[in-house]
């Protein structure tokens, strides 16, 4: 199972996190977010691929961040359609993965995820809330028994510690096949944007274990 930290906001922080070589470090590039990055990026280890989170960005903004930061994927986590998709895929330089966000409640239509089945690499289900990520709190993940696609996913939204038995529970069920990485965040924090390095220490062995292998 592959896990995504987002978040990251502090260089010593994101140096002592890399140090746990997570698959991906996630920076948020959205001025209204508390964990807003806008920092200096430490040396990391190659194997980690840095994400950068934008909501509702140009693509010139997108392609920016891209150059300033060496990013290696995309999120996208506000209402950018299908069409936008496929512009920032066609008109990058170099070859960037893209996941895109959808807030997820028990009235969620996967009917959407369609049309932006052939302009992204993977999904990311958070739950659905006040904020754009980060609100907190995990959505129930029996909907996710409904998922149509094939393409792999992140399971995000308010998950931590206290999760890992229902996150094994749901490894073992059909709804996890695609499940891709886990994404935490706000579960995991001090402060906004600064990450508790011990509890995330923990939160690995237990994900890398063979007992989180997908269904």
């Amino acid at each position: 199972m592959k896990l995504k930290i987002c978040g990251m906001k502090y260089q010593e922080n994101v140096a002592e996190v890399g140090t746990l070589h997570p698959d991906y470090l996630g920076f948020i590039f959205y001025e209204k977010s508390s964990r807003f990055f806008n920092g200096t990026l430490p040396e990391l280890p190659k194997e980690i691929k840095k994400v950068g989170v934008f909501v509702n960005a140009s693509v010139k903004e997108i392609k920016q961040k891209i150059a300033h930061y060496n990013l290696d994927l995309v999120q996208l986590h506000g209402e950018e359609s299908p069409e936008f998709c496929q512009t920032l895929m066609t008109d990058l330089s170099k070859k960037i993965e893209i996941i895109k966000v959808f807030s997820v409640n028990e009235q969620f239509n996967f009917n959407v995820l369609k049309p932006y089945e052939a302009v992204c690499d993977y999904f990311l289900f958070d739950t659905k809330g006040r904020l754009p990520g980060g609100n907190g709190y995990t959505f129930n993940w029996d909907v996710l028994i409904q998922y149509p696609s094939t393409k792999p996913y992140f399971l995000s939204g308010g998950i931590g510690l206290e999760e890992m038995e229902n996150i094994k529970q749901f490894m073992q069920g059909e709804a996890s096949k695609y499940c891709y990485a886990i994404d935490v965040n706000s579960q995991f924090e001090i402060a906004a944007g600064l990450k508790d390095y011990k509890k995330l220490k923990e939160f690995k062995n237990h994900i890398t274990s063979s007992d989180f292998t997908a269904h």
